[in-house]
């Protein structure tokens, strides 16, 4: 079996059917012998930790070139908190590349911030706000679940640092869309479906974190943390074949 860990980011696998697949800022600069060497210079202690920490097992290479694999060559394409960075007139473009590249009877598995679950929360907590006044504090985190990531102008990470070291990165990084952070739309069970069946997807399915039709799919650990907890509570999982 092969298996497909598009944009995987540091959420890899060693497990050897895995190909772990990533484009991140932070890749090309440890493959850019001269930007390496400026590494501690852009990042503070803790990134710099998490960069010289990225795993050797990834394969570095821009998705909107393609996938860099054969048609009906691989069982099993997944991608987590991806999708909804792409804009909207390449998303389809990059389904059909993952249908291609899937062979008869392949699984794509897409897991995405669950638009669903986001406006359900911010709802229940206008009710909230209603109830006890206090709460109200707390209420911009609800829409920021919504729409933060798609009106970010800065890095998120960048934001938090110091003047200096914000003004480099800004301009050896760029700013939260040039790093791909932004969220370009949301995305539910409704519109997934609909985006899959009309590409001729099948068995279209709504999953749990450790539910999968891939086979020993909780082996990989890809939805999971360190110790088997759902790695990102806000996503919704869906799955279908081809």
């Amino acid at each position: 079996m092969k298996i497909l860990n598009l944009g995987c980011g540091t959420k890899t696998s060693n497990k050897p059917e895995i190909v772990n697949i990533d484009w991140s800022i932070y890749l090309r600069i440890k493959h850019n012998r001269v930007l390496w060497l400026f590494a501690p210079i852009i990042f503070n202690e803790d990134r710099l930790t998490k960069f010289n920490s990225l795993p050797d097992n990834i394969l570095v290479h821009n998705l909107a070139k393609g996938i860099p694999f054969e048609s009906n060559s691989i069982d099993v394409v997944y991608h987590s908190h991806l999708f909804e960075h792409l804009d909207r007139d390449i998303a389809v473009g990059f389904l059909k590349e993952v249908k291609r590249v899937l062979k008869p009877g392949g699984i794509h598995r897409i897991v995405v911030p669950d638009l669903q679950k986001a406006c359900k929360a911010y709802i229940e907590h206008i009710t909230v706000c209603e109830n006890n006044p206090n709460e109200a504090n707390n209420h911009d985190s609800y829409i920021a679940a919504i729409i933060e990531q798609c009106v970010r102008k800065e890095s998120f990470g960048t934001r938090q640092q110091k003047p200096f070291r914000k003004f480099i990165e800004n301009i050896v990084l760029g700013d939260a869309r040039k790093r791909g952070e932004t969220h370009q739309w949301m995305y539910d069970k409704i519109n997934l479906h609909k985006l899959l069946t009309d590409l001729g997807y099948k068995e279209f399915c709504v999953q749990k974190y450790n539910r999968s039709l891939i086979p020993n799919w909780n082996e990989y650990a890809l939805d999971t943390d360190e110790y088997g907890n759902q790695y990102k509570p806000e996503s919704i999982y869906v799955e279908a074949i081809k």
